[in-house]
């Protein structure tokens, strides 16, 4: 399993659109209908101390051993296995909450052992084939197969009480991805990130067991463990979910390292950015803009608020943002009119934005952002993570817990001008590069005067004026490269000496 197939198999997952949803209103409890494993005990410290004690063995990867034709299926045969919405696990029994599970095949081959938890003990879920169904191209296996599951999804009543919508999923590495009410699947979150862009090559850490906590009746939360392991470190995670309006997830973390790790990212969202204004002229495109979200947002330990455009480089590229004890950050997507996006299906002004929220000081350390070169939408291509300063020590426990906000936008109460469009072309006399920014307009917008910082080059022709079309300011510049390859660029609008809008960043590239 490498990132290209793992990222565009979870692109392909996007573009199918809408999560699955399924009608519960007849259902009773499927848990009759499972191979369920011997009860076994279970504290909240079963998953630490077994991430402890296997973080004292070497590492040993698990590959499943897959039958016939299942281990070779293109992504398309493997979309043909479907798991039966009958036997969705405590569909119908009033526990708010069901879950599916996901066959193993095509990439998906590593083996990942699914518990279910109650009243302090666990049941691990045996595999059948009864439970899923195969498509026409797709070779069932034998009846009495023995075969590992390669993840779930989760359901809950989200978007109307009496429809279970599929609103996350884990699966694949230490991959898993949420929606809110009336959102599509866009962008993932990630248990880990270790020499992610490194000369070194990424190391993919990936979650081999789950244990999940049967909710309570009419519940509105559901908890997960997780048990991660990696040549690096093992680890003990803890999830716990609450779908809704914002689609909340708190995640705990302890790591085992068997080795000091000096590039490991936390927090980490992968997502996908083709073309927008910014670079429409490289795309054979009918649609304006293609994306599953616009750019980073953070907010800084400091309380700066930073606003910066993705891209999708020519060549790879790495940025990073110096902070100690950032306040938040994440990918956001912002335009949220059809007209921006022009797609009936893929729908991308219906992609989450979802927000990095630390719980506790994360210390000193930088924002990582990692955009890769690529010509195709289901190419995940945008990585971020915080990175701390110092390397995670060998054989010492370290914890961090942190918030995620899967959203229409990032929480924030500061009342500050935004971002909403970045469009770069040649000037009118083709000499200058020619830049356009359309911020929301807010009061304290009136009589403020844009402070622009260039890197390399030379600023000129500064123009603000109203835009009445979207009701937004619009600021524009005209920057002559002085034939340089990089110039890094900043914008914020100043009422005296008051901060009245982000920070905008950019890179701009030859």
């Amino acid at each position: 399993m490498n990132r290209r197939d793992i990222l565009q198999a979870l692109g392909s997952l996007a573009l199918l659109g809408a999560p699955l949803g399924v009608d519960f209103a007849a259902a009773q409890d499927s848990d009759s209908q499972l191979r369920l494993g011997a009860p076994e005990p279970f504290t909240a410290s079963t998953v630490r101390d077994l991430a402890e004690s296997l973080s004292r063995e070497p590492f040993n990867r698990r590959v499943a051993e897959l039958p016939g034709e299942l281990g070779n299926l293109t992504y398309d045969q493997y979309r043909d296995i479907r798991f039966r919405p009958e036997a969705s696990i405590w569909r119908g029994d009033g526990r708010g909450f069901a879950v599916d599970l996901l066959h193993s095949g095509s990439i998906f081959k590593t083996p990942v052992d699914i518990f279910l938890v109650e009243h302090g003990e666990a049941r691990q879920v045996g595999y059948d084939p009864n439970l899923f169904t195969f498509g026409p191209q797709v070779p069932p296996p034998p009846a009495d197969a023995n075969l590992p599951y390669s993840g779930f999804r989760l359901r809950h009543p989200l978007n109307r009480p009496d429809y279970m919508d599929e609103f996350g999923v884990f699966q694949g590495a230490s991959y898993f991805r949420a929606v809110a009410k009336g959102q599509l699947y866009g962008l993932s979150a990630r248990g880990l990130a270790i020499n992610t862009a490194s000369p070194k090559g990424e190391e993919f850490p990936y979650f081999r067991a789950f244990w999940i906590e049967r909710p309570q009746p009419e519940s509105k939360v559901i908890v997960v463990y997780a048990l991660l392991d990696s040549p690096s470190t093992t680890g003990a995670y803890r999830f716990t979910l609450r779908p809704g309006e914002v689609t909340i997830i708190d995640v705990e973390l302890t790591l085992f390292p068997r080795v000091e790790i000096t590039h490991i990212g936390f927090g980490v969202l992968t997502s996908m950015f083709l073309f927008d204004p910014t670079n429409r002229n490289r795309f054979d495109d009918f649609r304006p803009a293609v994306h599953d979200n616009h750019g980073l947002l953070m907010w800084t330990g400091n309380g700066e608020w930073l606003w910066r455009p993705l891209a999708n480089p020519t060549l790879l590229q790495t940025s990073a943002f110096l902070d100690s004890n950032p306040r938040g950050y994440g990918l956001a997507q912002r335009r949220r009119e059809f007209s921006y996006y022009e797609d009936t299906e893929a729908h991308y002004e219906l992609r989450p934005t979802c927000w990095v929220e630390p719980v506790g000081d994360w210390g000193k350390g930088h924002v990582e952002l990692v955009e890769i070169p690529t010509d195709k939408e289901v190419n995940d291509n945008i990585v971020v993570y915080w990175r701390p300063q110092q390397p995670v020590p060998q054989k010492q426990p370290f914890s961090l817990t942190y918030r995620l906000h899967w959203g229409q936008e990032a929480p924030r109460h500061e009342r500050l001008a935004t971002i909403e469009a970045t469009r770069i072309g040649l000037n009118q006399t083709g000499d200058k590069r020619l830049f356009v920014l359309d911020i929301s307009n807010i009061p304290e917008l009136e009589g403020a005067v844009p402070h622009i910082g260039a890197s390399a080059g030379t600023v000129s022709n500064v123009v603000v004026r109203p835009n009445p079309d979207d009701k937004t300011r619009r600021v524009s510049f005209e920057l002559d490269t002085a034939d340089n390859d990089l110039i890094e660029l900043s914008l914020r609008m100043k009422n005296g000496d008051q901060s009245v809008s982000e920070t905008w960043l950019y890179r701009w590239t030859k």
